[in-house]
């Protein structure tokens, strides 16, 4: 059979990128990831959601915005144009993973799944358009951005990872500490897209529709589950050093505790303010920020060594020992 070779595979042959190279390539992409879901942001608390009016193109006769359109399709038209950039900091990872030595199958999947993410989530937001700004694709569309996010963190963090089977770096009930902070921290985000999805950000000056109930119930709710949060990240960071975990874990608590207090702060502050845009906006940012901490603590609960055997003892120490010596190590035969 004729293996057809790709651009990628065609790259990866000729180069092989250090370790650095690839961890910066997957960083851009953890970079871009955030400044997507805060430019998306900034398009509907502009009230430029529907600045381009249609999708693909930014009109039906225009691929690109008009001057008609004035500013808010100019900012529209400018946030699908990140979309680019994203892609191809996305891209980069891509060929840099892919181009590792030894080829790392895992972790190219995993950089792969960013693309896919980056298409769905470009397909989501024409659909969104064509919705009129309906607030559940709109909610799918921030929901959609923070698994991007996700996937980005985790593939920058496992690039300075083996690939050998995980080691617990904590006592267990600790580490289920650690995905209850995870859960519930996911519910705390759906829950933030109910408070969008009801409130006096639109996403458009138009009559756009908003989910059935009221804005400040949902606030509450939200903020429940941020104390909640809030809480169990207080247990981690004392259990972390009731338990001795490992410096760099304690520090991803401690981390994720600082973020998650400044983010209650600005939530508040703009609740008792009537939600101004600008904190709003900076509320979005602590949120992909917060996202980041959790799955960088959840991360540090396991490290990963690598997967290649030891390797058998050398003609040197054959000649020393003698033939009974020539066996693998206890070590090689329990990988």
């Amino acid at each position: 059979m004729v293996r057809v070779e790709t651009p990628i595979s065609a790259i990866a042959k000729r180069w092989t990128p250090s370790t650095r190279i690839v961890k910066r390539a997957a960083l851009s992409a953890v970079m871009m990831s955030v400044l997507i879901i805060v430019t998306g942001g900034a398009v509907r608390l502009t009230g430029s959601g529907l600045g381009c009016d249609t999708w693909p193109k930014c009109t039906d006769d225009s691929l690109f915005a008009t001057p008609e359109q004035g500013l808010h399709g100019a900012i529209e038209f400018g946030n699908r144009m990140l979309t680019y950039v994203l892609s191809a900091a996305v891209g980069w990872a891509i060929v840099a993973v892919s181009s590792m030595k030894p080829r790392r199958r895992k972790l190219t999947r995993l950089a792969w799944s960013q693309f896919w993410i980056v298409l769905g989530n470009a397909v989501l937001g024409g659909i969104t358009v064509w919705a009129g700004l309906n607030p559940w694709t709109v909610a799918g569309h921030f929901l959609l951005a923070n698994a991007l996010l996700a996937v980005t963190v985790i593939t920058w963090v496992r690039i300075g990872e083996g690939d050998g089977p995980a080691r617990p770096r904590a006592p267990l009930p600790v580490r289920r500490l650690a995905w209850a902070i995870v859960a519930t921290t996911v519910v705390l985000i759906v829950l933030g897209t109910s408070v969008t999805g009801s409130g006096k950000h639109a996403g458009d000056s138009s009559d756009v529709p908003r989910m059935p109930w009221d804005w400040s119930a949902a606030a509450h709710v939200h903020a429940i589950s941020a104390w909640v949060v809030c809480a169990l990240a207080i247990a981690m960071w004392l259990a972390l050093r009731v338990v001795d975990a490992p410096a760099d874990t304690r520090a991803r608590a401690r981390d994720l505790l600082v973020v998650l207090l400044a983010q209650g702060a600005i939530g508040y502050v703009q609740y008792f303010t009537d939600v101004p845009e600008i904190l709003v906006g900076i509320h979005m940012f602590g949120s992909a920020i917060m996202w980041i901490a959790v799955i960088r603590l959840v991360m540090s609960m396991r490290e990963r060594g690598d997967d290649t055997p030891a390797p058998l003892p050398g003609p040197s120490s054959a000649g020393e020992h003698g033939p009974q010596e020539q066996q693998p190590s206890a070590s090689a035969q329990a990988v």
